[in-house]
């Protein structure tokens, strides 16, 4: 189980980013401070 405090698990996720398709890496950050923020595109069905 993830707890507050301990670092994240490594994970592999698409992303759109300065307008194109890409692969995030967040083993690529390893020892800096990142903010992962997701948000459902309006008007899904999730």
């Amino acid at each position: 189980m993830i707890k507050a405090g301990e670092p994240a698990p490594n994970f592999v996720a698409p992303a759109y980013y300065k307008e194109r398709f890409t692969h995030i890496d967040l083993s690529k950050y390893r020892g800096k401070w990142v903010v992962v923020f997701f948000y459902g595109g309006d008007y899904t069905f999730v």
